[in-house]
């Protein structure tokens, strides 16, 4: 069983940075990928950005390239989303996911584990 808890969400204004913390507590299964997904009020779940445990690849959104950054630390089960320059547009839930496979692909149908959100609120 996997249990994802995310953390770090917030308020800010344009431009401002936050970073979002998941903590991955499942001691049975090791996902080989993790990944973080967005829903904003009255739209559709979107991939944000994902992350292979082992080769370290990571994918993103065409939306947050060069402005948001994914990492892990293997050792804490812990993954992490650095994001900068934050605009409105990236108001939203932000949710914390892990899978077998697929995670390049920025879509949810292959994943296993989701966690409860963390909220994030950018202001102009």
């Amino acid at each position: 069983q996997v249990e994802l808890v995310e953390s770090g969400g917030g308020s800010v204004q344009t431009g401002g940075s936050l970073r979002l913390s998941c903590a991955d507590s499942g001691h049975t299964y090791i996902p080989a990928c993790m990944a973080w997904f967005r829903q904003a009020p009255g739209k559709e779940r979107e991939g944000v950005s994902a992350i292979y445990r082992d080769t370290g690849n990571t994918y993103y959104a065409d939306s947050v390239k060069g402005r948001f950054t994914i990492s892990q630390d293997n050792a804490k089960n812990t993954l992490y989303l650095q994001m900068n320059r934050l605009k409105p547009e990236d108001t939203a839930m932000y949710y914390c996911a892990a899978a077998h496979s697929g995670c390049a692909s920025l879509n949810d149908y292959s994943i296993l584990y989701w966690g409860k959100g963390t909220l994030v609120n950018v202001s102009s």
